[in-house]
């Protein structure tokens, strides 16, 4: 499991870093709000254990742009701040999960893995790009008003790109999505899935709207 710990406090970012690789865990960790959002940019996690008192950048805006910019990451908010209106706050603002500090690291470790385990409460709301739409509650995609009919592993293929906005995902990525990590799969299916979504794409979104990056991926901008 891949986590990115965002904490100012050197001290507890290099205890947690190190308590979660003891366990197993791939970790990243970052000390204020901007390098947190680089971070996460360049590497989407499975899970995200969040300082609200952040330098630079908050937490709580840390957490509204990881959203907006459609990160599936589960979050633990980590703070001191233990009034109920903290709380509140923190979870209408997209958080999946609250720990007030002093904590317990196994607390920590079980909410994690819990978190990682259930299925995102955001799904479904409705991302725009262009005049491509999806819901992926519904699974649905529309090219303006028009239904697009969609296989199912073109449909996730669509929603990866559109979600992850401005960032090159990998063959690798694609495959993880469709098939849950399945090794005996050739990367030639996901040639032909890109391949395939792009004529049903063909003359309703600009020429490049799915780019290549030759080595590296797929990029929807």
């Amino acid at each position: 499991m891949r986590v990115l710990v965002i904490e100012d406090s050197e001290r507890l970012r290099r205890s947690l870093r190190h308590g979660l690789e003891q366990i197993g865990w791939d970790v990243d960790a970052a000390a204020d709000g901007n390098e947190g959002l680089a971070k996460l940019r360049a590497r989407e996690p499975d899970a995200i254990v969040l300082d609200l008192m952040l330098p630079g950048l908050p937490g709580l805006e840390v957490l509204k742009r990881a959203r907006s910019q459609g990160s599936e990451a589960q979050i633990l908010i980590l703070s001191a701040r233990d009034r109920v209106e903290d709380r509140v706050r923190g979870l209408e603002a997209g958080a999946d999960d609250y720990l007030v500090k002093p904590f317990s690291f196994d607390e920590l470790c079980a909410r994690l893995q819990a978190l990682v385990r259930r299925p995102h409460s955001r799904i479904g709301q409705r991302i725009v790009v262009g005049p491509i739409a999806i819901d992926s509650k519904a699974k649905k995609a529309w090219m303006g008003e028009e239904l697009l009919h969609l296989t199912p592993s073109e449909y996730a293929v669509l929603e990866l790109l559109l979600t992850r906005r401005g960032r090159v995902i990998s063959q690798q990525q694609i495959l993880d999505r469709l098939y849950h990590g399945g090794s005996d799969i050739s990367s030639n299916v996901v040639e032909v899935l890109v391949s395939t979504l792009r004529r049903k794409l063909n003359g309703s979104v600009p020429a490049g709207f799915i780019q290549t990056r030759r080595g590296h991926g797929y990029l929807v901008e």
